[in-house]
């Protein structure tokens, strides 16, 4: 039998970890625990993003074949968040695939705003 793993954290390359976890911590509603020029992180006790200082990352393109991995949000009314996100400096892309809603975050890093199940 395979060893189960538990997630506890979640690292993401960027140009400014301040910056992004700031942004993360107002949509997730995660505090800030460490926030310095090279790293920083946010969390609720149980889970953790990290954002690393990547100077040289680029974001990949949406759609296409350089995405390498995005987070899936749920909220309880999708359009209310999405105004909300864009206000804090996420961008919204041209292509939207689905009953969801496709943003970028300060970055370039996708996520997916996706409704409560019904």
């Amino acid at each position: 039998m395979t060893t189960i793993a538990k997630l506890i954290a979640f690292t993401i390359d960027c140009a400014e970890p301040k910056r992004l976890a700031e942004f993360y911590s107002q949509i997730t509603g995660f505090e800030v625990q460490y926030a310095e020029e090279e790293y920083a992180g946010i969390g609720d006790g149980t889970t953790t993003i990290y954002f690393q200082r990547v100077p040289e990352r680029r974001p990949g393109s949406w759609p296409g074949p350089d995405k390498q991995f995005h987070l899936d949000f749920r909220v309880p009314d999708v359009a209310k968040a999405v105004e909300e996100y864009l206000e804090l400096g996420a961008t919204k892309p041209e292509f939207q695939p689905g009953d969801w809603v496709v943003l970028a975050d300060p970055e370039g890093h996708l996520f997916c705003v996706c409704p409560e199940r019904s």
